[in-house]
């Protein structure tokens, strides 16, 4: 079966910012945040200080990944000459998509930059309080933050991906994606880790009534974080199964696409979990699986 991977990370170094300040690569895969706070983000032997787009490219092929979408966000931090460059570099496998503050004072200008002179055809933009935006801004409406931008993707044919956090968070604004997806119906919106749905909201309505909200013509979802997201389940993670089928069942299976987040998720699981979890989960027939795994993602995004 082909596959594409619908949300992956490359980089140089180590570079993150967010609410814990500046992140400062200190070896073995591992950074230091500004506060002191010490996390792992490579698995060992995949990278010192980075994860470049010449390891991500052979771990994608040893595992029989066809085709994969480099995104970016504050977590590993920007780098988007770094991206551009890996789509040159294999533009048979890579498409990426650029980033950039909103709250910039030269947003505009790099805005520009990015889809003229570097030519993305995707924008992502990490707005969650835990990791993106939010996180190291105050709250703030993504509607209105992020229709204007909105306006100029869909003028530009380009998609929209946006990571919103977790239900519970400022950054966690369904309504506020319902209302840029209306004001632009010509733009295709890719909400990252199916809302990223957590172990608390297993019996709560919150997610149900999010992807309600949600089920709109030009609304799609990655799949990607779902086992680390519902840690600590383990293998084959029955709880993030429960939510792909209940999304299924909401927004339809031509909406879904599968994705990992590596490198920073492969600490806990292999890239072979993160494959096999969907189909042994018995929420998808064959030919869904084929969609999910390669098809959508086909569809939306504009590989070459």
């Amino acid at each position: 079966m082909k596959i594409i991977d619908a949300h992956v990370h490359v980089f140089q170094n180590l570079q993150g910012f967010r609410g814990e300040g500046e992140l400062y690569p200190i070896g073995n895969g591992k950074g230091r945040w500004a506060n002191g706070d010490i996390i792992e983000m490579i698995p060992e032997g995949l990278g010192d200080k980075g994860f470049t787009y010449e390891t991500c490219h052979r771990v994608l092929k040893e595992n029989g990944v066809e085709k994969a979408v480099l995104l970016q966000g504050s977590f590993y931090g920007f780098a988007n000459e770094y991206v551009a460059e890996a789509v040159r570099a294999y533009p048979e496998m890579f498409v990426g998509a650029g980033t950039f503050d909103p709250m910039a004072r030269y947003a505009d200008m790099i805005y520009d930059r990015l889809t003229r002179e570097l030519g993305f055809r995707i924008m992502k933009f990490e707005t969650s309080s835990g990791g993106g935006f939010m996180s190291y801004h105050h709250p703030f409406d993504l509607a209105e933050v992020f229709i204007p931008i909105a306006e100029k993707c869909e003028k530009n044919s380009q998609v929209l991906v946006l990571d919103i956090g977790s239900p519970g968070m400022n950054s966690f604004q369904p309504e506020a994606v319902r209302k840029i997806a209306l004001k632009c119906p010509g733009l295709k919106i890719v909400v990252c880790h199916l809302l990223a749905p957590t172990l608390a909201d297993k019996d709560t309505e919150c997610f149900k009534e999010s992807m309600e909200k949600l089920a709109l013509p030009n609304v799609y979802f990655d799949l990607a974080a779902i086992p680390f997201n519902v840690q600590p389940e383990t293998y084959p993670f029955p709880t993030g199964c429960e939510f792909i089928k209940s999304a299924k069942d909401i927004v339809g299976v031509d909406k879904l696409m599968w994705g990992t987040d590596i490198p920073s998720v492969l600490i806990q699981n292999s890239y072979k979990k993160l494959t096999e979890y969907l189909s042994e989960g018995n929420i998808f027939t064959k030919e869904e699986l084929e969609k999910v795994y390669y098809k959508n993602a086909l569809e939306v995004y504009l590989f070459q």
